[in-house]
């Protein structure tokens, strides 16, 4: 896992997209496990989706010290942000 990258990922978002993901971040931290947002093939891995404009935010849950990794932010077309997970 690259927190560089994922990093570099974040500051090309713009602001409004930056604040979107940081609200469902915040409600994340209340209830990290979310069954449904759980990303196939990787454990303790999730994603947030903001569907209208097409954007993934994937970050893994560490559960001994409820820690929330930001590991890729992109868009879902031709699945390129799941791409990164694999590749990290």
């Amino acid at each position: 896992m690259s927190k560089v990258q994922a990093l570099k990922e974040w500051k090309k978002l713009d602001s409004s997209l930056q604040e979107q993901f940081k609200k469902k971040l915040a409600e994340r931290l209340q209830k990290p496990h979310v069954i449904s947002a759980k990303l196939s093939g990787f454990e303790n891995y999730y994603k947030i989706k903001l569907r209208a404009r097409g954007y993934r935010l994937i970050y893994e849950v560490v559960d001994k010290e409820l820690i929330v990794f930001v590991v890729a932010v992109g868009k879902r077309e031709k699945n390129l942000v799941y791409k990164k997970v694999q590749d990290r």
